[in-house]
């Protein structure tokens, strides 16, 4: 699905990304994990791109897209669910959704019902204003924007942060959902290890702007929690 190689990513003077290599299968959650600052955030906006790289190549479908524009990439079927949400607190939930249908690669005219069925509170506030939804409400209207599109490929960025536990339960039920029946492709950058063991796959570690780790979850080892994760 993607192939990240020696990728390389600076802001001004400073090197942020050191040659980066990541696979990210097809149909899984590939949790991209560490502590604050390590370069996570980074990695996931130069895979929308939304900050340009130095080096390297990301190899999406069998073909580089390192140098597209973000709107290319989205055209590409590439979903991006920002930290922070970045919701469009003045228009609607029902409009909020309506701007992720105007990308969507199958060329639909109206929200599509599978999303109201992932998040049926959405469905029940489809004319309130997305800056009167509680903190959770927004990140179920971010994700489902980003569903709005069709995307093979969608990037999540923290979406448990700050988020009441039953719906950061039910977040982690929509990815199993999609990665399990849609077959959808997954990236979860995720500081939460209960959560990324729950719902990932497979995982990336990252420290000061390399990978240091990967595997299967399910080989996240004590050892390494304690070094790169701890706090």
């Amino acid at each position: 699905m993607l192939t990240i190689e020696n990728l390389n990513q600076f802001y001004g003077q400073s090197h942020t990304l050191w040659d980066m290599n990541v696979t990210i299968q097809e149909g899984r959650c590939t949790c991209l994990m560490g502590r604050n600052g390590v370069g996570k955030t980074t990695l996931s906006k130069v895979i929308m791109g939304l900050l340009p790289i130095q080096s390297g190549k990301l190899i999406y479908d069998g073909s580089d897209i390192a140098h597209l524009p973000a709107y290319a990439r989205a055209a590409l079927a590439i979903g991006y669910v920002p930290q922070g949400r970045e919701i469009f607190s003045s228009l609607t939930v029902k409009e909020n959704l309506e701007i992720g249908v105007l990308a969507n690669r199958n060329k639909i005219t109206k929200v599509p019902e599978k999303i109201y069925e992932l998040f049926p509170v959405l469905k029940e506030m489809h004319k309130r204003k997305g800056g009167d939804l509680s903190g959770g409400q927004q990140q179920q209207l971010a994700i489902a924007r980003a569903l709005c599109i069709d995307p093979k490929l969608l990037i999540l960025d923290e979406p448990s942060e700050g988020i009441q536990p039953n719906i950061v339960q039910h977040i982690g039920e929509v990815i199993d959902y999609l990665t399990k029946e849609e077959k959808m492709t997954i990236i979860l950058v995720e500081q939460k290890l209960p959560f990324a063991r729950r719902h990932g796959d497979d995982f990336y570690l990252i420290d000061r702007g390399s990978i240091v780790a990967q595997g299967e979850i399910a080989h996240l080892s004590p050892e390494m929690i304690q070094q790169y994760l701890s706090v």
